[in-house]
């Protein structure tokens, strides 16, 4: 049995908070439902410190085409309108119940 090297270390990766928040509010965005939808609402986190997410609710109010309404539960909600390659159809997979087989 050979002896586990010390050299080896997990690398920790270190995400600062705006970088952290920045990742979270852009999934939400970029999720398949909201894409849909074309809307999201994302909720402030006990671990958002105030200048991450007033620096990230700036940058999205500055954006071209999102509409920004602050909620009364601190939260926001994102609105956009579908662009020109939104536009093409959609197909949706609606599943078929097969009756039980007892």
């Amino acid at each position: 049995m050979s002896k586990p090297n010390k050299n080896t270390q997990a690398t920790k990766i270190v995400v600062s908070g705006i970088e952290r928040l920045g990742l979270r509010v852009s999934e939400m965005i970029n999720h398949p439902v909201a894409q849909v939808q074309r809307w999201v609402t994302i909720h402030r986190l006990d671990t958002d410190g105030d200048r991450e997410w007033e620096e990230v609710l700036g940058l999205l109010n500055e954006t071209d085409g999102i509409d920004m309404t602050l909620n009364d539960d601190e939260s926001v909600t994102l609105k956009w309108e579908a662009s020109v390659v939104e536009d093409r159809p959609v197909e949706v997979y609606e599943p078929v119940e097969e009756p039980a087989p007892f």
